[in-house]
């Protein structure tokens, strides 16, 4: 289960007259270690990747930029990987689940030493369904190239989303040794992040991530999950890009 989670930080603005007309962005690569599927019990190393949308600069309008505070929008998006019960025995009987994409936005505030926020995606391809995210973190800056950053997340989830990954159809219970099960919308996990980021320079630098999840409700009940806790880690090394135009 390859899980991306890409920031779109969104906030329209007006321009100083002395900006360029540009977008920049921050690319990482690397490798990541996290659970097969939703509920595995072991996990997984793979390449790991991230995108962090910086900003836009067209005209009189400008969107993005993370120095700003105060409350404003931004968008979200998440990419899961497929779930094939031929890369996995013990589930055996079930449907394969397609790859999905979830797009969507939600509030952010952000002040100099935290930041909290309350997004919602919606799988515009996959699942479609509807997902719901709360979270924030502590920021902690020791100096100009170190950035230290923890805090709470919660994940809810539709009937469609609990269903697509947690449920078990009649039909997949007669064909496998899972029984029948239903899930309904409610929170999917709780846990927390941390993250912490170091600068080369202004255009290199290495990112380390570590997210701890622990499946709640229906989630935890389901006969597919084989553990409740959800461990994800990775390191990349990033590099900030920019074009003008």
């Amino acid at each position: 289960m390859r899980q991306i989670l890409i920031p779109l930080l969104c906030l329209p603005a007006m321009a100083h007259a002395q900006d360029a007309n540009g977008i920049a962005f921050t690319l990482g690569l690397g490798a990541q270690s996290q659970p097969g599927y939703f509920g595995a019990d072991d996990n997984e190393v793979g390449p790991g990747a991230d995108f962090e949308f910086g900003r836009l600069q067209f005209g009189s309008i400008s969107l993005g930029g993370r120095s700003r505070d105060g409350l404003r929008f931004g968008g979200s998006a998440r990419f899961i990987d497929e779930r094939s019960a031929d890369d996995y025995p013990e589930l055996e009987g079930l449907d394969d689940i397609d790859f999905s994409l979830e797009v969507g936005g939600g509030l952010e505030f952000n002040a100099p030493d935290y930041e909290l926020f309350a997004k919602l995606r919606y799988g515009v391809i996959g699942h479609e369904a509807l997902v719901a995210e709360l979270g924030g973190d502590l920021i902690i800056r020791p100096d100009d190239q170190v950035t230290l950053r923890a805090g709470p997340r919660l994940l809810w989830g539709s009937e469609d989303f609990t269903q697509t990954y947690f449920g078990v159809t009649p039909e997949e219970s007669a064909a496998s040794d899972f029984n029948a099960f239903e899930p309904g919308a409610g929170l999917v996990s709780a846990g927390v992040a941390a993250e912490a980021t170091y600068q080369f320079n202004d255009t290199w630098g290495v990112a380390g991530k570590v997210r701890y999840d622990r499946l709640q409700d229906d989630a935890a009940d389901s006969p597919i999950t084989q553990s409740e806790d959800q461990l994800t880690g990775s390191v990349v090394i990033t590099r900030r890009i920019s074009f003008g135009f």
